[in-house]
């Protein structure tokens, strides 16, 4: 039975949304929306969330949540989870990486992204099919290309791969293929360590994406393909969006 921790890093700045962790949906704070969803998956062994914020640990311990306070100086997501896990020092098989910005996570997607440390890569992350040229052309929705094998070739908030007749996309063939991203990861303990030793490297500044750093250090990451998984929370529209979802009922 493979041993897997789940982290929840939540930071509390964010450009694109500010205090982004205790943003209310429906008057629950985001970070409690993913955190309740967690704890509730059977796989899990155990689950902490991890922040830089006194003021998220105090409303995630009001909750029962598990909470690490960490360094406020990581530059990404990946590098506060792996000082959660260092310091946990559990010796678990997976760490996993569940973004706060993701409310309605799925088991589905977490189970997705362990299954592809299993099978060998360095790290697990998920995608679902493009379905419309809004997403394709949103920069806050990440795309990937992949290898056949399903090794991530490319993460970029533009349009991938480009299509060079466009006159295809006029016929309903000119968005197969493409990919959206969903923000998890599943890391080999091992793996993780080396991430994090990198440092930030040109890609990963320039697109605003962690997951560069691993992928022009050589690292393999698995592209797990879902029909469906749930969309993150990155923009106030993003916010404003999924609460009417939920208050019309017909979001799980």
């Amino acid at each position: 039975m493979t041993r897997v921790l789940g982290v929840i890093p939540a930071r509390i700045g964010s450009s694109r949304l500010p205090r982004k962790p205790l943003q209310p949906l429906l008057g629950k704070p985001l970070v409690i929306w993913v955190w309740e969803r967690a704890r509730n998956m059977d796989f899990l062994e155990r689950v902490v969330v991890a922040t830089d914020s006194d003021e998220v640990a105090e409303v995630c311990r009001e909750a029962g949540a598990e909470v690490l306070l960490t360094s406020r100086r990581h530059p990404s997501g990946t590098d506060r989870v792996h000082e959660a896990a260092a310091r946990l020092n559990g010796g678990f098989d997976v760490v996993l990486n569940i973004q706060g910005d993701e409310p309605l996570v799925r088991s589905g997607a977490l189970r997705a992204a362990v299954a592809m440390v299993e099978k060998g890569f360095d790290a697990g992350t998920c995608a679902t099919p493009i379905r419309s040229r809004r997403e394709l052309e949103d920069p806050s929705v990440v795309k990937v290309v992949r290898t056949r094998a399903g090794s991530a070739l490319y993460f970029s908030r533009a349009p991938i791969p480009h299509r060079h007749e466009p006159a295809e996309e006029e016929k309903g063939r000119g968005r197969g293929g493409r990919l959206r991203h969903v923000g998890v990861y599943a890391y080999e303990p091992g793996a993780l360590e080396r991430w994090v030793r990198f440092g930030r490297s040109p890609l990963e500044t320039e697109e605003g994406l962690e997951q560069l750093r691993a992928l022009e250090n050589g690292m393999r990451i698995g592209v797990a393909v879902l029909e469906e998984a749930a969309h993150g929370v990155d923009t106030p529209e993003d916010l404003a969006r999924l609460e009417r979802r939920l208050g019309m009922g017909n979001v799980t």
